[in-house]
């Protein structure tokens, strides 16, 4: 699944611990999901997405294989 965390991040000005903080999880999960390492439970997507201004399904995205 890819995610446009990083990018919605960056252009907030938010380092990858302040959003870690914001949704509670560790800086280390926020550097998995940001490099497709791991796939956040549905919650923790729903966190992101309302601290980051924009749904889950902008937020992110099924890889074309998956369809």
């Amino acid at each position: 699944m890819k995610n446009r965390i990083r990018e919605l991040r960056k252009a907030m000005g938010s380092r990858q611990e302040d959003l870690a903080t914001a949704v509670g999880v560790s800086r280390q999960t926020i550097i998995a999901i940001e490099n497709d390492k791991y796939d956040p439970t549905l919650a923790l997507a729903m966190r992101l997405a309302r601290h980051l201004g924009t749904t889950v399904e902008e937020l992110f995205t099924l890889e074309e294989d998956w369809l």
